[in-house]
């Protein structure tokens, strides 16, 4: 268990540093944001074109590889939205076991299909050198192998999550398995508290 608690901590050194990095897509994102609104609206009076549809597009690339890059990270966090209508109230034994079948039973076989699904609509992409339909747009191509990326970094997030799971249920403590806290204090893999579970 111990190399496999090993194997999980570098999935979570690996998404970790991804999803920080990519963060820092969202200040370039909100610049061209702001440069973009600042553009139609000068436009008015300058009459002069600063603003495209390439521009655009390079906002929207922006927030897909945020959103889907940062996806693993969020997973580790425990970020992701949860129907918690028995979640909350079960013992962290209890929360443990339903992340564990949640992420067997839903998540692998998800993210499985999703990358085998994605793999035609990349290669197409890839040999049409698929572009963007509006005039002065960005090719598309370069972005679409971000899909089975993205999914195949959420399928070992999973299974780094997995093997906390059977290494708490069988009897270690959320400081060796590397659980992030509940309160997102730290993000380093280290914790300080017992009670982490039902961050994760």
């Amino acid at each position: 268990m111990r190399t496999l608690l090993g194997l999980s901590r570098g999935i979570d050194r690996l998404n970790r540093g991804l999803g920080r990095g990519v963060a820092w897509l969202l200040v370039v994102m909100v610049a061209i944001g702001a440069f973009n609104a600042i553009a139609r609206y000068s436009q008015r009076y300058i009459d002069v074109q600063l603003s495209s549809n390439a521009w655009l597009e390079l906002q929207w690339y922006l927030f897909s590889l945020v959103f889907l890059l940062g996806a693993p990270w969020a997973l580790r966090r425990g970020d992701h939205v949860r129907v918690d209508v028995l979640y909350g109230g079960l013992p962290e034994r209890g929360r443990w076991w339903i992340d564990l079948i949640g992420g067997v039973v839903f998540l692998i076989p998800f993210c499985t299909l999703a990358i085998w699904i994605s793999i035609d609509f990349v290669a197409d992409s890839w040999v049409e050198g698929e572009m963007s339909n509006d005039p002065g747009g960005l090719p598309r191509w370069p972005l679409k192998p971000v899909v089975p990326l993205a999914f195949g970094l959420i399928l070992l997030q999973g299974l780094s999550e997995i093997l906390k799971r059977i290494a708490l249920l069988r009897g270690a403590t959320a400081e060796e398995v590397g659980l992030v806290e509940a309160d997102h204090g730290r993000d380093d893999g280290a914790t300080t508290t017992a009670s982490t579970g039902e961050g994760c």
